[in-house]
């Protein structure tokens, strides 16, 4: 890039001489216009001062090429960062996304695993407890058949005393 800026064609920014036309009858004009004239001549042969204002010149027009360029490739070097730093920020976007999706599939795995055993431990606490009901359904009739017998047999021994006119052994303490 720099040896493109020095094979470019340097002009220099000199300004052009302003020539005036005077009236005749002005000699301060006419004394301007005899300057002007003498510039010309002495344009072909630059004065040393002029040679330094040049140079100067040149140079400022050199250090704002190089300013320019500097500016250019700062600006390039910036837009090639954000562009690369976009893309790691896409990439580590994606990374995230993927990662969750995995993490997320696991976690609703693992719960459904957990609705399973928590219906299948349900599940289990139900029949339990049918099956305790079914004990205590048949210990409740085992007891009421118990006590119907008990009833049948102490009517039935009471017809059978009725029957004969004897009186039980066994009284009610209570006589």
């Amino acid at each position: 890039m720099a040896a493109e800026l020095q094979t470019k064609p340097e002009t220099a920014l000199v300004p052009a001489p302003v020539v005036t036309e005077a009236p005749p009858n002005d000699a301060v004009a006419a004394n301007k216009a005899s300057e002007t004239e003498e510039s010309k001549t002495k344009d072909s042969v630059p004065s040393p001062p002029e040679n330094i204002v040049l140079a100067e010149v040149e140079k400022e027009k050199k250090l704002s090429y190089v300013k320019a360029w500097e500016e250019s490739e700062r600006a390039k070097a910036e837009n090639r960062q954000d562009f690369i730093a976009e893309k790691n920020l896409c990439v580590v976007a994606a990374w995230e996304n993927g990662k969750k999706a995995v993490l997320e599939a696991e976690l609703k795995k693992f719960e459904e695993q957990l609705e399973k055993k928590k219906a299948k431990y349900a599940e289990k606490m139900k029949n339990k407890m049918a099956l305790v009901h079914k004990e205590a359904e048949e210990k409740r009739a085992v007891i009421e058949a118990k006590r119907r017998e008990e009833l049948l047999k102490a009517q039935e021994m009471a017809e059978k005393y009725r029957a004969t006119g004897t009186t039980p052994k066994k009284t009610i303490g209570c006589f």
